[in-house]
C-alpha cells in the first residue's frame, strides 16, 4: 500500500500530471478559503452576552472553532468540488501506469452527482455529530478522526475510480470484498488532508492513490472490470 502511496506522489511531477495539479492546488485554496469565511460568518453570528470575560472567551473559542470546522469539513468539500476535475487525474494515472486498459465506462451525470452527494453528505454530518468527541478525548481524537475520515473517504475515492470501470453493484460487491484494504487506504487519505500544504494537494494524490489500489486488486475479484 505504501508502494501505491510513492507512485501517486511521484504522478505529481509527471508532465500529464503538471497543469491538474496546478489547477487543483488553486481550486483547494479557493475552497478552503471560502470554507472558512462560511464558517467565520456563521459563527459571527452567534448571540454575545453580556459580561466581557465571557464574550472574550466566546470570541477566542469562536476563532478556534472557525480553524477546526474548516478543517474538518475541508475534504468532504473539495472532494465535492473537484469531484468531475479528478476524472481527468484518475485518466492520467491510468494512461502512464495501465496502458492496455480499455477507454473507461460511461458514466451518467446523474451517477456521479448521487454518488458524490451522499458521501460527502454524510462525511459532513458525521464529522459535526464527533465533533464533541474530537474536542473531549485528546489523543484519542486523532485516532476516531482517523477511523471515521479512513472509512468514509476510503469508500469516496474507492467508487470514484472503480466507477469508471464497473456499474455501480459491481463495484460496490468489490469494495465490499476488499473492504479492510479500503479502508487503510481512507485512512492514508484521512491523514494526508491533516498535514499543512500536503492537503490542498491530497485530492489528486488520493485520486492517484485509489487508482494503484484498485489496479491491484485480485483481477478475478473485479471480473466486471473493462
Amino acid at each position: 500500500m505504501l508502494k501505491a502511496l510513492f507512485r501517486a506522489l511521484r504522478a505529481l511531477f509527471s508532465p500529464p500530471l503538471r497543469s491538474v495539479v496546478a489547477s487543483s492546488l488553486a481550486i483547494a485554496v479557493v475552497t478552503f478559503i471560502v470554507l472558512w469565511t462560511g464558517v467565520a460568518l456563521g459563527l459571527d453570528h452567534l448571540p454575545t452576552l453580556g459580561w466581557r470575560p465571557i464574550n472574550w472567551l466566546v470570541n477566542v473559542l469562536g476563532a478556534v472553532g472557525v480553524l477546526l470546522l474548516s478543517w474538518l469539513l475541508f475534504p468532504a468539500v473539495v472532494t465535492l468540488i473537484m469531484g468531475f476535475f479528478l476524472e481527468r487525474v484518475a485518466a492520467a494515472v491510468e494512461a502512464m501506469d495501465y496502458p492496455a486498459r480499455g477507454p473507461p465506462r460511461r458514466q451518467p451525470i446523474g451517477e456521479i452527482l448521487t454518488g458524490l452527494s451522499r458521501l460527502v453528505l454524510l462525511t459532513i454530518a458525521l464529522n459535526l455529530l464527533a465533533l464533541p468527541i474530537y474536542l473531549l478525548l485528546p489523543v484519542l481524537n486523532i485516532f476516531i478522526y482517523l477511523a471515521l475520515n479512513g472509512f468514509l473517504l476510503g469508500r469516496e475515492y474507492f467508487q470514484l475510480v472503480a466507477l469508471r470501470r464497473l456499474d455501480v453493484a459491481a463495484a460496490r460487491a468489490v469494495q465490499q470484498r476488499f473492504g479492510g484494504r479500503v479502508f487503510f487506504a481512507g485512512a492514508m487519505i484521512a491523514a494526508l488532508f491533516t498535514v499543512p500544504l500536503v492537503n490542498l494537494l491530497a485530492p489528486v494524490i488520493a485520486t492517484a492513490f485509489m487508482v494503484h489500489i484498485f489496479e491491484g486488486l485480485p483481477r478475478p475479484a473485479a471480473g466486471a472490470a473493462r
